[in-house]
């Protein structure tokens, strides 16, 4: 997505005439589209689209054609779900992290090669050992540790809340945070907060994945990149991956071997939301990747 562009996200109860009727105002505007994809889940009826035009095909700014597209909108009902988003407005990230760093050194690496779309504006850390990684990169890193009673952790995570509010972020990304959002705080940051699980959810929920992998013998092992919400572990899914594993490896084994199908599947989930590829109905998703 180097290409200047403007993209629309668009979701409403299926009827006749959609596709024409956002045709007709993007043609009017002389909008040369580049890409184009559609959904009808036909158990719900719902309608998805994503569509992207070339920037300098349109003489109006991205805020004239929200303001121009939002009528067109509310010919569809009030329950319909749109986004129109400018790609030159590169999205502002802060990442959660704790003791492990692979997930965060993958990031950062990719954003330093100049070919993934964020800006990460922070690191906030409930240990210290990741700071260096973090400053390495000219970004801040906030220490905020978490006590082991409720009372303490209450207050850390009202500390990181207004950490992360300050910075206003378009995602909070849990890189391995180990921390379980309280509901207040996955309702605040819903469609933002995005967790890397180290598991092929639905299986193997909660602490300690790889142990309960290697105690039930599978032969796959995976990772989901999901919204947070106040079910553990039983946001949307955004994407997922799994790697061939054998009886000889042990629970140490499976941790290694999963950390790379997690930054893998973390840094496509991550960009698939960054771009404006999901879109969430209920507890599932669309992804137009």
């Amino acid at each position: 997505m180097n290409e200047h562009q403007y993209v629309l996200t668009f979701g409403c109860p299926d009827r006749v005439g959609i596709v024409a009727r956002l045709a007709e105002f993007l043609a009017e505007r002389g909008c040369t589209i580049t890409e184009a994809s559609y959904f009808l889940d036909p158990h719900t009826d719902w309608f998805f689209t994503r569509q992207a035009v070339r920037a300098d095909s349109v003489t109006e700014t991205v805020g004239q054609l929200r303001e121009e597209f939002a009528p067109v909108a509310a010919e569809f009902g009030e329950s319909v779900q749109w986004k129109l988003w400018d790609t030159a407005e590169v999205k502002r990230a802060v990442l959660l992290v704790s003791r492990q760093g692979h997930c965060l050194r993958d990031l950062l690496g990719r954003v330093a090669q100049g070919d993934y779309p964020m800006d990460v504006v922070a690191v906030v850390g409930n240990h210290e050992n990741l700071r260096e990684v973090a400053e390495s990169h000219g970004i801040p890193f906030h220490h905020v540790p978490f006590p082991a009673d409720q009372v303490g952790k209450r207050a850390a995570f009202n500390e990181v809340a207004d950490i992360v509010d300050g910075y206003a972020p378009d995602a909070i990304v849990l890189a391995r945070f180990m921390q379980i959002l309280p509901p207040d705080l996955c309702e605040m940051w819903a469609g933002r907060a995005i967790n890397i699980h180290h598991s092929f959810l639905p299986s193997f929920m909660g602490a300690r994945p790889y142990h309960q992998a290697y105690r039930r013998g599978v032969k796959l092992i995976g990772a989901t990149c999901h919204y947070v919400t106040s079910d553990l572990d039983d946001g949307p899914i955004i994407e997922q991956d799994v790697i061939r594993v054998s009886h000889k490896d042990t629970p140490e084994d499976l941790a290694r071997l999963g950390r790379d199908a997690e930054m893998q599947v973390l840094a496509r989930g991550l960009r698939f939301h960054l771009e404006d590829r999901v879109l969430v109905y209920g507890n599932r998703t669309v992804v137009f990747d």
